[in-house]
């Protein structure tokens, strides 16, 4: 009986789950056993899985007490310590892009024997992603720029305030609304990476609040950074999967520049620790506790907005959407060696023996 074992998110203020009560039941009706960790952070009552017919944990004590052929689910990266692993993981590790302590992370799958299929690496044979959480992310990102700049607007420091998940995304766009209600002007949005899912979440709640957002995709970027059209815009959200380095999007250089508009970025994707970030004017994400992080004092400031976790603005239904895009593959754990999970662990075996050879190396 293959056994799934859903841990408890570590993460600060992460309140989604990769899997809801609905689906564990679907897994059970298949043949699956579910053990379901007690959490906090989980805004589904831990009642709901056990009349789903999940076993309960508590928080956290998948390491001591998941058999050693659990699949062990999460969502976000396990906290940074030096044990060595020896579990097979499901979840988003954010180390394949050679963020920092990348190595550190993989070395600790080889030292245990465990394995790692990663939530981002998992693809069909086109090499298109299964699942993500991409809508949700720039919905979110979306929304949060937009209550950023309007208290930017206003004269609020810090421009927003600690941030609470949303009941619903009838209430965070109520908020938005209001929000933009209390400026004089509607503001100007440029959009990098419109058509993608990211892209087009950020797009859906612009239209739902009345905010007519340019829109870039391939074509507009293919000429590579800078883009000085950046500049002219009230807000930049950057909703690009990167893979490989690309040219920078904007400098810090072009953003010292006396004609600029920009006050506030929002790096939906977020990601500023590795190599391949087309936004290197920061060094370090923010947080549901401190949301912005202020660029460039003055009369002219600019903020930004680079939430690693923005679907937790909306943990019941993001979580719902990705388990449902989720739910044909985990079917499939039954016989792992086949399909997104045999590509997954074939990323994992190549990035570990780079990993490898990086220690050796140093």
């Amino acid at each position: 009986m293959t056994h799934v074992w859903l841990r408890a998110e570590s993460k600060p203020r992460e309140q989604r789950t990769a899997l809801t009560p609905t689906f564990a039941k679907q897994l059970i009706d298949a043949g699956f056993r579910l053990t379901v960790e007690d959490s906090p952070q989980n805004p589904i009552p831990i009642a709901d899985y056990e009349a789903a017919g999940c076993q309960i944990a508590a928080a956290h004590s998948w390491e001591s007490t998941a058999p050693d052929d659990a699949f062990i689910l999460g969502l976000k990266e396990l906290d940074p310590t030096g044990r060595p692993l020896h579990h097979r993981h499901i979840h988003f590790a954010h180390v394949y892009k050679e963020q920092s302590g990348w190595y550190h992370t993989l070395q600790r799958f080889t030292a245990g024997g465990g394995k790692l299929y990663d939530l981002e690496y998992l693809v069909d044979e086109r090499g298109r992603r299964i699942a993500a959480f991409g809508h949700w992310a720039g919905f979110a990102g979306a929304a949060l720029a937009l209550l950023g700049w309007a208290g930017q607007q206003q004269g609020r420091q810090p421009i927003l305030p600690l941030i609470e998940a949303r009941p619903s995304q009838a209430a965070l766009v109520e908020d938005v609304r209001t929000a933009l209600g209390s400026v004089e002007h509607s503001p100007s949005m440029l959009i990098i990476g419109a058509l993608g899912r990211s892209g087009r979440g950020a797009v859906s709640l612009c239209e739902q609040v009345g905010i007519q957002a340019t829109k870039w995709d391939l074509a507009e970027t293919e000429r590579g950074g800078p883009f000085v059209e950046a500049l002219q815009h009230d807000l930049l959200l950057n909703c690009v999967f990167v893979q490989q380095s690309v040219p920078p999007f904007v400098t810090r250089e072009m953003l010292a520049e006396p004609g600029r508009r920009l006050s506030l970025i929002c790096d939906v994707s977020c990601d500023p620790y590795g190599e391949y970030n087309p936004l290197p004017i920061y060094d370090r994400c923010t947080t549901f506790d401190d949301p912005a992080l202020r660029l460039i004092e003055g009369d002219r400031p600019l903020d930004l907005v680079a939430i690693d976790h923005l679907p937790s603005l909306l943990p019941i239904e993001s979580s719902e959407d990705f388990c449902g895009q989720l739910m044909p593959h985990l079917l499939q754990l039954q016989n792992p060696a086949q399909g997104v999970w045999q590509r997954a662990l074939d990323l994992f075996l190549k990035k570990s023996q780079l990993a490898s050879s990086f220690v050796q190396e140093s």
